[in-house]
């Protein structure tokens, strides 16, 4: 499946996130990488976000701790060019329509992108 959005700013709640060492121990086991601190946001269709919902199945899961909740997760392609993975907070303030992707390099400057511009992930 390839779904197609415009990049967005973030809350910059991500950053704090990436960076609790609850998290960074499972990305690192789990997604075999440890991911820059931040996310990379994407404003998708509602018809994309029901399709990615529909794929719950597929996701992985990192065990959040105490107050920290669990996230799901999709490995997933950007731009053709970085692998990374989807992160579905279970606790989030993202609406379905806003996608959080990861991975292990700074996105918007190795890939010089900024709001407004497109960018493709690719999910098997």
């Amino acid at each position: 499946m390839e779904i197609t959005g415009k990049i967005i700013s973030g809350t910059h709640k991500g950053s704090y996130f990436m960076s609790l060492e609850v998290y960074k121990e499972e990305f690192r086991k789990k997604l075999k990488f440890e991911p820059f601190p931040g996310t990379f946001n994407l404003k998708i269709s509602p018809e994309n976000a029901t399709n990615i919902s529909s794929m719950q199945d597929k996701m992985g899961v990192i065990k959040g701790t105490g107050n920290y909740g669990d996230v799901k997760f999709l490995p997933a392609q950007l731009n053709g060019i970085v692998n990374g993975a989807i992160l579905f907070p279970v606790k989030t303030e993202h609406s379905p329509e806003i996608l959080e992707f990861v991975a292990k390099e700074n996105l918007r400057i190795t890939l010089k992108l900024e709001d407004g511009d497109e960018a493709t992930l690719k999910i098997d």
